[in-house]
């Protein structure tokens, strides 16, 4: 029997059969080695490369105050009581002494003055989630920038996308939850969504809701899928997630000895796992020190939910803010279809919502449409040298930014002592014009970046030194480039324009190009054409213009006057 000779040699070397007596924590050890095999797992990953760079603590950033969240939400649940009988207050809360609320809303409440350390840890589990989504859409669009979503990490990119989805959604119960009157509120444009859908609008809403709204099911309902179906997804979301980045590795910017199928930085253990679990702690201090100086969602100040009153401040979290805006620049238009309503002003925004997700979300599949790559990509590219889709990004961005401030018109009226339709029609006109005019001023810059780029590798870098020529000819003085910056400058590579299919077959019968081919044709040469790309300098033609930069100043050497 030849298997586990290591093992067999191991009890050759001792007499009884048995080990030498080991401590408690080595004997642990090889218990768990000899039935998982921990050693060799812990040795064939602690060795693994991440690259060092700071735009990848973002990725950090999201993953941490996750667990802040996980962590917080815990220990919420233990006092939270997500039911919408009535009750009438008497906690240490004065001002709403003897008013009647829900339980719910009576027990957050309770969490804010009465038990201890709740208030803290309502707030950190709050301002966790507003960093959470903020540092995985900044994530996200840096990603989409350096173009890390190619092959192989397309399901990689759809899961991080899956996850931001998910945690707005999920942050929207979660504020939902305490039934105070802002929330109420929230629930409330939920309900006119979700009834403009036309003719099943009335059979969902009363699903939803346990009846006519605001019922008294909806809070037991939203608490069962905020702490537990939406997190156990993203939880099996986010182990795919980090899976996948073990298995593809990092992705690595250009510079001497990066290339596309290694990776250049320190090893997992003990560098990377020293700096991450410090950074771990750096961000759970910075949310605790936020969320104890700055207060965030008081419930207190808005008093429990009826339907007959609204506050008129009433604002979602950020990261919801788009919506609010959608439907604030909407026109209230109506049509009546035999007998039915049809309510435009709601429906066409509740459309649009989550359009303005899929169009991004989606986009890397229309790239590799357009390009046919099937290769694999382990360079982050520099957002300069794909000049369409770092515009396109920026386009999302602005078009994003103006339904927030749409969201907001109210807030910035009242802040800045503005018209409050003044502002309502400026971000009307530049939901359509603000992405067109950031698409080619941002597509511009990029472009401009690249003919910077041309020169500094055809003449080099620029001193700021002024030299006299022998004939009088006044010029700067260039200083040429490094090896290795002539290599990060020129370590990417150009995609050609696809040219039109044959009009021809081979029986030489006419065919009509379909649409689709003419789209994708059209498409390649607005990417990669004369107008979307700058062409790329050879090593030819580094080499060639270096050589005829020498004959030219050894021209001027023989033409200067010799010294006696």
């Amino acid at each position: 029997m030849r298997a586990f000779p290591e093992r067999r040699q191991r009890f050759r070397d001792e007499p009884s059969g048995r080990r030498a007596p080991a401590g408690k924590g080595e004997a642990l050890a090889d218990w768990f080695d000899g039935r998982v095999g921990l050693f060799k797992m812990a040795k064939a990953n602690l060795r693994k490369v991440f690259p060092d760079h700071w735009s990848f603590l973002i990725g950090e950033i999201a993953l941490y105050t996750f667990v802040i969240i996980i962590l917080t939400g815990v220990y919420l649940t233990l006092f939270f009581k997500p039911a919408m009988n009535e009750v009438v207050y008497a906690g240490r809360w004065t001002p709403l002494s003897g008013i009647r609320m829900s339980q719910a809303y009576a027990s957050t409440l309770d969490i804010s003055f009465d038990v201890r350390g709740g208030l803290l840890m309502r707030q950190v589990h709050h301002w966790a989630a507003i960093v959470f989504i903020a540092s995985m859409i900044v994530h996200m669009m840096r990603t989409f920038f350096n173009g890390v979503f190619r092959k192989p990490r397309e399901i990689n990119w759809l899961s991080g996308a899956g996850l931001l989805i998910l945690g707005m959604f999920d942050g929207f119960m979660g504020y939902s939850l305490p039934d105070d009157l802002l929330s109420g509120t929230g629930l409330r444009f939920m309900e006119g969504a979700i009834l403009s859908i036309p003719i099943v609008g009335t059979y969902l809403s009363f699903f939803f809701f346990g009846g006519q709204f605001p019922g008294d099911s909806i809070v037991p309902r939203l608490f069962t899928v905020h702490v537990l179906l939406i997190p156990g997804i993203m939880l099996g979301l986010l182990a795919l997630h980090m899976i996948l980045l073990v298995y593809h590795k990092h992705t690595h910017h250009p510079g001497p000895g990066a290339k596309n199928m290694n990776i250049v930085g320190p090893p997992l253990w003990p560098i990377y796992v020293a700096k991450s679990g410090g950074f771990f702690f750096l961000v759970f201090g910075v949310t605790t020190l936020m969320s104890a100086i700055a207060q965030i969602n008081p419930v207190w100040a808005y008093g429990p939910y009826r339907p007959d009153q609204v506050s008129t401040d009433a604002q979602p979290d950020w990261y919801m803010g788009y919506s609010e805006g959608l439907i604030r620049l909407m026109p209230g238009w109506e049509i009546n279809l035999w007998g039915h309503t049809l309510v435009l002003g709601v429906l066409i925004p509740f459309l649009v919502f989550p359009t303005v997700l899929l169009v991004i979300w989606l986009y890397p599949f229309l790239e590799a449409w357009i390009t046919g790559d099937r290769r694999e990509h382990h360079f982050n590219e520099r957002p300069r040298n794909a000049p369409t889709r770092t515009a396109f990004g920026a386009a999302w961005i602005a078009l994003y930014a103006v339904l927030l401030a749409g969201g907001g018109n109210d807030l910035i009226a009242t802040h800045f002592h503005l018209s409050i339709n003044a502002i309502t029609w400026t971000c009307r006109i530049a939901f359509f014009v603000a992405p067109v005019v950031v698409f080619v001023i941002t597509k511009r810059i990029c472009l401009g970046l690249q003919h910077k780029d041309r020169q500094k590798l055809l003449h080099g870098r620029e001193t700021g030194i002024i030299q006299r020529l022998p004939h009088g000819e006044y010029v700067e003085v260039h200083e040429p480039l490094s090896p290795g910056e002539k290599y990060t400058l020129t370590a990417y590579e150009q995609y050609l324009p696809l040219e039109p299919p044959p009009t021809v077959d081979e029986a030489g019968v006419a065919r009509k190009l379909s649409f689709k081919e003419r789209l994708r044709v059209s498409l390649s040469r607005s990417y990669f054409g004369r107008d979307g790309q700058v062409a790329k300098v050879t090593k030819e033609q580094v080499a060639e213009h270096e050589e005829h930069e020498a004959e030219e100043r050894a021209e001027e050497r023989a033409g200067e006057p010799q010294r006696p």
